[in-house]
C-alpha cells in the first residue's frame, strides 16, 4: 500500500514511517526472520493479535492527553483501517485493532499529521509515561506535574539508550500524595514535594523505583525523599543506562526492573546510577514548569437544554463533577465501559469539548476520560450531550467502574474474557449494590491473564484469567486477589492470591465479599484493613463452596460470551519469544549501531552517538561469545565474558581489559572529541570481530552457527 506523508510530519516521524514500510516488505519477501522483525515492530506500535493476519495498533499518549483534533484523526484512522472502536487503555493509550500490518505504515502517517505517534508504544522500550489525569486542575496538587511529565516522555522517545533494552521500562508520575497514578508499581514514579529555603521554594520530587506487577508483583522503594526538579531526567537517564547494561535478557520472567533491585539491592543501584551521572546528555535539565498550550473557549451562550431527570442529573454531577483548582471552572470525568468508545461517538465528544472546554482531554488510567475547564453553568448541557453520547454513567472511579483489560477478544496472552465478566459483575453491582457508586474506596480490576494489563494486583477486588482441570475437561477460571490498591492515605497494597473459582461463580464470589465486608467491617474501616485483619485464610474458607468442581452445571464450562465448552489457546507473548538467527546477522546489527553513531555524530548528538558506539561493542562482543556458545544474559555479563573468553587472543587485548576498555564511555561528558575517538575504537573493533568470525568459518568450513535461544538483545 502507498504511502502518503504530509509535509506537516514531522523529518524524524517521515524516517520512521519509510523504514517501517521498507520492513514490512522485506520481511513480506522473506528476507527478515518473523521474530526478529517483530521485536522491530513492536517498538513501532505494531502488536500482533490472537486473530491471524492483523494487527492490534497502540496509539502513545504521554501522560493520556489528547486534544480535540487528535481524538477526531484517530477516529477518522480507526474508521479507515480499524474496526471504528478506539480502546482506552490502562496505560493512557488508545489501542486500535483488526489492522492489516502492510497498512500499518499509511496509518501512522495520517496521525503524524495531528503529532501522534506509534513509537515505543510497545517493546522493549520506555513505554508511555502516565500521569495522574487531574495534573493542573487538582486542588491538592503542590504544583502542576505536566510540563515535566512531557519534557521527560518526549526526552526519551527515539533515545538510543532505551531502543533494545532487555524488557520494558514503565514510568509515572502522580499529582498529589494520595498518588492517583500509582507510582508504587512503576519502574520509576515521581511524587511532587515542595521544599523551602532561604524564603524561596523549591520544586522537587520524591522519587520511588523498582516497583512492578504481574506474577512476581513488587512495590517500589525510595530512591529520594526529595530530588530537584532540574534532576528527575538527568538520574531517570542514569537509572535506564544501569537496568540496560546489568538488567537480565535471557530470563525474560526476571528482566524487569523489580528483578535487578532486588538482586543487587537499592543501595547498589543508586552507587551504579551515579557512576553514570558524568556521561549522561545533560547534567541538569530545567523545565519550564509554566508553559502550557491549553486554550480555553470564550464564555458562550449554550443551546437551549432539558433535563428529563433531574435527579440522574444530580447523581452523575455528584460522582463524575469536581471543583478544579481554578476558580470557577469544574472537570468532568467520563466513565467508558470496557474503555470502547466508537468513532462517530468520539468525533461528536470532540466536538463539545471544543467547543465549552479546554483543549485538553486526558485518558485515565482507569479507562475513561477527563474533560476540563467546563463553567458551571455549562454542567446540565454537558450532562444532556453526555447522556445523548452514552457517556453520563454516573459513578466514576467507584466500585461500579470496572477496570479491565480486553482479554481473549484480541489477545495472545489472555486466558480468559474479561470483557464478558466485567459487564456482568457491572449488571450485578447496579441491581444489588446500588449504594457502591458512591464508593470510591473499593476497585475491582480484572485480567485476562496473569500479566496484569488489567491492574488486578493494584485492587482491592481482583480477577486474573486461569483454568481449572476436571478430568479431561477445563474450566474457565479466575484467580481472586484481595488487598490491593492504593488506601486513602495514599499507601499501595499489592494484593494477595487467595482462591480460583469457576468464571461463571465470580460474580456470586464478588457478591459474597462485598456481603461480607458489609456485616462484619468496624464502622468506616477501610476495606483492605478489614481483609488484612480477618486474614487470607479467613476468605479462602469464606469463598471454598464456590470453587467446589463437584456441583459444576453445563454452563459453567463455557466462559463468557461462549456458547461452547472452553479450551484454553494461549498464544506466545509479544513482548519476547525465542530467536533463530545466525553469528553473521548479529555482526551487522553491531554494524547498525554504528551507522547509528554516524547519524549523531553528523548531528552533533554526542552523547548518542557514544551510546550507539557502546551497544556496537556490546553486540559485536555478544556475537562471538555465542559462536563459542557462551550464555549471554547481561550487557554486562558479555563485558566479562569476552575478556574472559578472548583476552589470550592477541587481537583483543585491551589496556586494562576490555571491560574497561569498553565502560570508559561512562568516564567522559559526551563531548565531541571523545564521541568521535570512541567511534573509532568501536568501528575498529567490530572489523577485528569481522576478521575473526571469518577465520573460524574458514575453520568451519564455511557453515555458518544456528543460535536458538530466548536470549538475543542484549
Amino acid at each position: 500500500m502507498s504511502v502518503q506523508i504530509s509535509s506537516k510530519v514531522s523529518p524524524e516521524a517521515k524516517k520512521d514511517i519509510l523504514e517501517l514500510k521498507a520492513r514490512i516488505a522485506r520481511f513480506k519477501n522473506g528476507e527478515i526472520e518473523e521474530d526478529k522483525f517483530k521485536l522491530y515492530r513492536l517498538t513501532r506500535g505494531v502488536y500482533g493479535q490472537r486473530q491471524a493476519g492483523v494487527q492490534m495498533i497502540r496509539i502513545k499518549l504521554p501522560y493520556g492527553k489528547v486534544t480535540p483534533q487528535q481524538l477526531v484523526k484517530i477516529a477518522d484512522v480507526s474508521d479507515k483501517f480499524a474496526t471504528g472502536n478506539l480502546h482506552l487503555t490502562t496505560r493512557q493509550d488508545i489501542q486500535l485493532h483488526f489492522v492489516k500490518m502492510e497498512e500499518s505504515p499509511a496509518l501512522w502517517a495520517e496521525l503524524e499529521e495531528e503529532d501522534v505517534t506509534l513509537r515505543e508504544a510497545c517493546g522493549n522500550t520506555v513505554r508511555n509515561v502516565t500521569a495522574s489525569p487531574d495534573a493542573g486542575v487538582n486542588p491538592k496538587e503542590p504544583f502542576d506535574i505536566t510540563p515535566y511529565v512531557h519534557s521527560l516522555a518526549y526526552y526519551f522517545l527515539r533515545n538510543p539508550i532505551c531502543q533494545d533494552m532487555g524488557r520494558k521500562f514503565k514510568i509515572a508520575f502522580t499529582s498529589d500524595d494520595s498518588d492517583s497514578a500509582f507510582t508504587y508499581f512503576h519502574d520509576i514514579g515521581f511524587i511532587p514535594k515542595l521544599k523551602y529555603e532561604d524564603n524561596k521554594v523549591i520544586k522537587g520530587f520524591k522519587v520511588v523505583v523498582g516497583g512492578g506487577l504481574g506474577a512476581q508483583a513488587m512495590t517500589a522503594q525510595t530512591a529520594y525523599e526529595f530530588l530537584e526538579d532540574h534532576q528527575i531526567i538527568p538520574f531517570t537517564e542514569s537509572l535506564i543506562r544501569v537496568f540496560d547494561r546489568y538488567g537480565e535478557r535471557a530470563n525474560r520472567n526476571k528482566a524487569r526492573m523489580k528483578f535487578l533491585l532486588k538482586k543487587i539491592g537499592l543501595e547498589k543501584l543508586l552507587e551504579l546510577a551515579e557512576a553514570e551521572r558524568k556521561a549522561v546528555k545533560h547534567q541538569r535539565i530545567e523545565i519550564n514548569s509554566e508553559q502550557s498550550n491549553l486554550l480555553i473557549p470564550e464564555e458562550r451562550t449554550i443551546p437551549e437544554t432539558h433535563i428529563e431527570d433531574w435527579e440522574a442529573f444530580e447523581a452523575w454531577k455528584n460522582t463524575n463533577v469536581f471543583q478544579q483548582k481554578q476558580s470557577g471552572y469544574n472537570g468532568i470525568w467520563v466513565r467508558v465501559p470496557l474503555g470502547d468508545i466508537k468513532s462517530d461517538i468520539a468525533r461528536k465528544l470532540a466536538a463539545l469539548v471544543q467547543g465549552y472546554a479546554a483543549n485538553d482531554i486526558r485518558v485515565t488510567v482507569n479507562q475513561g476520560l477527563l474533560i476540563k475547564y467546563v463553567r458551571p453553568e455549562y454542567l446540565p448541557y454537558f450532562y444532556q450531550q453526555l447522556n445523548a453520547l452514552g457517556l453520563a454513567k454516573p459513578g466514576f472511579n467507584s466500585t461500579h467502574d470496572i477496570t479491565s483489560c480486553p482479554g481473549s477478544d484480541t489477545c495472545n496472552l489472555a486466558v480468559t474474557n474479561s470483557t464478558g465478566l466485567t459487564t456482568a459483575l457491572e449488571d450485578m453491582l447496579q441491581a444489588e449494590f446500588k449504594d457502591l457508586i458512591n464508593e470510591a474506596n473499593i476497585k475491582i480490576k480484572i485480567s485476562g491473564c496473569m500479566n496484569a494489563c488489567g491492574q488486578h494486583m493494584a485492587a482491592n477486588i481482583g480477577f486474573h484469567g486461569s483454568s481449572i482441570k476436571n478430568k479431561a475437561l477445563v474450566i474457565p477460571a479466575m484467580q481472586v486477589v484481595i488487598g490491593g490498591g492504593v488506601s486513602p492515605d495514599g499507601n499501595g497494597f499489592i494484593a494477595e492470591k487467595v482462591i480460583k473459582i469457576p468464571s461463571k461463580r465470580i460474580p456470586e464470589a464478588l457478591a459474597t465479599l462485598l456481603r461480607e465486608y458489609e456485616n462484619e467491617a468496624n464502622e468506616g474501616e477501610y476495606f483492605n484493613d478489614f481483609y488484612y485483619r480477618l486474614g487470607k485464610m479467613h476468605f479462602y474458607h469464606l469463598l471454598k463452596p464456590l470453587a467446589e468442581i463437584e456441583t459444576l452445571d453445563q454452563a459453567d464450562y463455557m466462559d463468557w460470551g461462549k456458547t461452547e465448552n472452553f479450551v484454553p489457546e494461549i498464544g506466545v507473548g509479544e513482548c519476547a519469544s525465542v530467536m533463530l538467527d545466525v553469528i553473521g546477522t548479529i555482526i551487522e546489527e553491531s554494524q547498525e549501531r554504528l551507522d547509528w553513531s554516524v547519524e549523531g555524530l553528523e548531528q552533533k548528538a554526542f552523547a548518542d552517538a557514544i551510546y550507539n558506539s557502546y551497544s556496537s561493542f556490546v553486540i559485536a562482543a555478544k556475537a562471538l561469545l555465542l559462536s563459542e556458545d557462551v550464555k549471554c544474559n547481561t550487557q554486562i555479563g558479555i563485558l566479562e565474558s569476552f575478556e574472559e573468553h578472548f583476552s589470550t587472543q592477541e587481537v583483543f587485548q585491551f589496556d586494562g581489559g576490555f571491560k574497561a576498555h569498553v565502560l570508559e564511555m561512562n568516564q567522559h561528558e559526551p563531548s565531541e572529541a571523545f564521541a568521535n575517538s570512541y567511534f573509532a575504537q568501536a568501528a575498529d573493533f567490530l572489523q577485528k570481530v569481522r576478521d575473526f568470525r571469518q577465520a573460524q568459518l574458514v575453520a568451519q568450513g564455511g557453515q555458518d552457527k544456528e543460535v536458538i535461544s530466548d536470549f538475543y538483545k542484549a
